[in-house]
């Protein structure tokens, strides 16, 4: 089984994910492309004007889901936003597609979510009948 340095390792190498949030009782998963993990959290962005940022104010405790065919990675953690402007510049400057919306819509529209207080669960085929265990990352 993978350890949290893997587990980070893993999810760096398969940055596409889906993430589940919940708003008023009804559960919404969106697919996503996380910017970085590391022993911190997760670190992810969308914009002010997306339903992921209203759900994410009203109630801030996600789950991410990382695949890579053979492996499923599961996150549950509590998403928290920043303002720090060098993180968003560096977000933006990976990310050319979204220079057009901050040329429109301004910085302010950008919103960077770090998700923290991690756990993980690993599913495999091997342990496709085994009990979920989350463990701290």
């Amino acid at each position: 089984m993978l350890n949290s340095e893997e587990v980070i390792s893993f999810i760096n190498h398969n940055p596409v994910c889906h993430l589940a949030t919940c708003e008023e009782g009804q559960p919404h998963v969106r697919g996503l492309l996380m910017y970085r993990a590391d022993k911190s959290g997760l670190t992810f962005h969308t914009g002010d004007f997306k339903s992921l940022f209203r759900q994410l104010r009203q109630n801030p405790r996600v789950e991410v889901c990382f695949n890579s065919g053979e492996i499923q990675v599961r996150i549950k953690g509590h998403a928290e936003f920043t303002e720090n402007q060098t993180l968003k510049e560096e977000i933006a400057e990976a990310r050319p597609f979204m220079q057009p919306w901050i040329e429109q819509k301004g910085w302010d529209m950008l919103k960077v979510f770090k998700v923290t207080n991690c756990e993980y669960a690993i599913w495999t085929m091997d342990t496709n009948h085994e009990p979920t265990r989350f463990r701290p990352l």
